[in-house]
């Protein structure tokens, strides 16, 4: 049986980088562009008409801006993985998107292939963020939490079993599940269940909340 294909919507207000982003993707056997928009309001309008699996969000537009159109369509249906797509390694709107529910940060000089398969690994239930966003996005987020007294302290990582830990540490330092696997000497089934469950016991959204955290309690 020929699997689903990936339902994605690509948003961005310059025309040529929209049409380019979208024949990108739908050049790809397994992902089906079935919309585009160019304002963040026709992004909020086609994600709830259309339903996709995930939506590829330019982030400085005209009208409600990238931002706010991640933070209604995660709202309105956390099925949808929403990916920000940003032209600077350090954006203060793209950071933004981090608390509005994002699940990737992609830099707009990415490759074709990059951008392919960070389509799929989200699709899929992960989060990407591009090597040169992730530094700048974790010290942005600890150090507005060390200047704010009122955060409250993260969760203990002895709600962890050992195994657990280890796997947590692993995915703190980007190790992807495969590689985990294969470090740990565990099934992929087996990863994905312990990390399901880490996220859970940590309160954590995905991975990119995971690194952080890592560098909060200063386990790295």
């Amino acid at each position: 049986m020929t699997p689903t294909p990936i339902r994605v919507i690509v948003v961005d207000d310059q025309p040529l980088v929209r049409m380019g982003n979208a024949l990108v993707l739908d050049s790809a056997d397994d992902i089906d562009v079935v919309g585009e928009a160019s304002s963040g309001e026709d992004a909020v309008e086609q994600a709830a008409r259309l339903r996709p699996d995930v939506v590829l969000m330019d982030v400085r537009m005209p009208g409600i801006g990238g931002i706010e159109a991640t933070r209604m369509i995660t709202t309105a249906n956390p099925e949808t993985k929403v990916m920000v797509f940003t032209t600077f390694d350090i954006d203060e709107y793209a950071f933004g998107g981090l608390a509005a529910g994002a699940s990737a940060f992609i830099l707009k000089s990415t490759t074709p292939e990059v951008l392919t398969a960070a389509v799929r690994t989200v699709a899929a239930g992960d989060a990407v963020v591009e090597p040169r966003i992730t530094k700048q996005l974790i010290d942005h987020h600890t150090q507005r939490n060390t200047a704010d007294v009122d955060d409250p302290q993260p969760p203990p990582l002895d709600r962890l079993t050992p195994r657990e830990y280890d796997i947590f540490l692993a995915i703190a330092t980007g190790l992807a599940n495969p590689e985990i696997s294969a470090q740990l000497h565990l099934s992929p089934a087996t990863v994905k269940t312990h990390i399901n469950r880490i996220f859970a016991k940590l309160h954590l959204r995905d991975r990119v909340h995971a690194v952080i955290l890592a560098y909060e309690l200063k386990v790295l």
